[in-house]
């Protein structure tokens, strides 16, 4: 039994002691008599307190909740249940008696777990829902093989949940279960975006009447999903507030496959917003909203773990998401680290004084950009073109220079000048396509044993072309399979 398997083991016999008392529960965990240190020692436990500035045994009740929503819903509902972990505390379905079952006896619970079994996975939409157990099998088999599952997630700390774009349903990551194909650190914003649906623009003298939704956004969001989806084992350094909007991030998050290890909870802060108007066109209108306690800080980019994640990933994808000074300080660090991953950088949204980064820009090997971004890092040039823009930059030591326009992409470097123009769009632009293609970027440099070609820009093109369903731009990332259809159906005619 390898350490990392008895870690497992004992880990899930903690658990299975604690729910035959009160479960997690906060007030009963100070006068357990089981002993939980392995649970306070977890990674994922002392990474969550050091974030929130909370003690371990006060971080254990949420890192196991957390952890157990990446789970697929019947083992969510049996963790939930048996450990009393408070899932539907704050949103109860409707018919559900959370006093029987949260109750303090272990019975009670697993009583009502059954007797509530279709309900409540009918609350957590489950696609398919298994034959109702008796309490003897769910007592004898069924909360072991749950305990394992939940145990082996939190023994690894990876946080790591891979999901089928498909069907959304989210299976368990258990060690070597489902490779991946390579790692991505992804460092940009994570969002609620409110999204208003208008035939027009308004204007001072003419409302617009709007459809609306909300959902999970963001450029780093966008990014970092878009990468999972296309098979990359992705790490998300962002912030959250510490609210419901934060809260429901992280459940998408998780379902979608991106790991949340480096997420940070900003206690008391609220969650980023942003309102965007789009047109029957796809064209946007922003208005961001922002608490000045849920940005990253440089300690954050600094910690041992954040440092560590990044020098094992094939690729670091970043944005101008941050606060002034966090990109310098991202792409100085890595450029002190051997090897080196390959770093794409995403000049979003422009940034007043790109002069500031210009030292740093050796480090970067692709600029993923439209022409407007790529103009407005050179504002001493700003009638350049996308050929003048890149280089100039190539100048300032960035390898590759990407423009991205109107489902095309331009490329210069030194040993290519690419014009992949042969993938037709019905829209003008797509919210997500920058994000798609700078994401299956990422895939072909994860997957490719040297430098990128051509077939590498025409497939990372090509991942662009999903992304016009008009809505949620994080919805619209395209799996693999998509974009190698949307290539073999355009054929190469560049």
């Amino acid at each position: 039994m390898t350490s990392q398997d008895a870690r497992t083991v004992m880990i899930r016999d903690i658990l299975t002691r604690l729910c035959t008392y009160y479960g997690l529960k906060p007030e009963r965990l100070g006068s357990t008599e089981i002993d939980v240190g392995p649970l306070l020692e977890l990674a994922v436990v002392r990474e969550y307190a050091r974030r929130t500035g909370t003690s371990p045994g006060a971080s254990m009740l949420p890192v196991v909740r957390d952890t157990a929503r990446m789970l697929p819903p019947t083992d969510l509902l049996i963790a939930d249940a048996t450990l009393s972990l408070g899932h539907f505390r704050g949103n109860p379905p409707a018919g559900i008696d959370l006093d029987q079952l949260y109750a303090d006896r272990l019975g009670t619970r697993r009583e009502y777990l059954v007797q509530q079994w279709r309900p409540l996975h009918e609350a957590l939409h489950a696609e398919a829902i298994p034959a109702t157990p008796t309490v003897k099998r769910l007592r004898t088999t069924t909360e072991s093989d749950t305990f394992t599952a939940l145990a082996t997630l939190l023994a690894s700390g990876s946080g790591h949940v891979p999901a089928t774009a498909a069907s959304g349903k989210i299976l368990v990551s258990l060690p070597d279960s489902m490779p991946r194909a390579g790692q991505v650190t992804v460092i940009g914003d994570t969002v609620i975006d409110d999204i208003y649906r208008v035939d027009r623009f308004p204007s001072v003298e003419t409302p617009a009447e709007a459809d609306y939704i909300g959902h999970p956004g963001g450029k780093g969001l966008n990014r970092a999903v878009a990468a999972a989806r296309l098979g990359l084992d992705v790490h998300l350094l962002s912030v959250l507030g510490d609210d419901d909007s934060g809260r429901d991030i992280l459940d998408y998050l998780a379902r979608e496959g991106v790991r949340r290890d480096l997420i940070k909870i900003a206690r008391g802060g609220a969650t980023a917003r942003t309102a965007v108007i789009m047109n029957a066109s796809g064209d946007t209108l922003l208005i961001g909203s922002r608490d000045e306690r849920s940005t990253l800080e440089f300690a954050d980019v600094d910690t041992s773990a954040t440092v560590a994640v990044m020098e094992s990933s094939d690729v670091v994808l970043l944005t101008f998401e941050h606060p002034r000074g966090i990109t310098g300080r991202v792409l100085a660090l890595l450029r002190r680290m051997h090897p080196t991953p390959q770093v794409i950088l995403c000049p979003t949204p422009s940034v007043a004084v790109p002069q500031d980064l210009y030292r740093y820009l050796d480090a970067v090997d692709y600029i993923v950009a439209t022409p407007t971004e790529l103009a407005r890092m050179l504002p001493d040039q700003p009638a350049a073109t996308s050929a003048d823009s890149a280089r100039r930059l190539r100048g300032l030591g960035v390898r590759v220079v990407c423009a991205i326009e109107e489902f095309r992409c331009a490329v210069w470097s030194e040993d290519v000048t690419l014009d992949i123009a042969h993938f037709q769009g019905a829209l003008k632009q797509a919210p997500g396509a920058t994000a798609a293609f700078a994401a299956a970027l990422a895939y072909r440099i994860a997957v490719s044993d040297g430098p990128l070609g051509r077939d590498d820009i025409v497939w990372a093109t090509a991942a662009m072309i999903p992304t016009q369903k008009l809505g949620p731009a994080a919805a619209t990332m395209p799996e693999k399979s998509q974009v190698d259809a949307i290539v073999a159906l355009a054929g190469d005619r560049g």
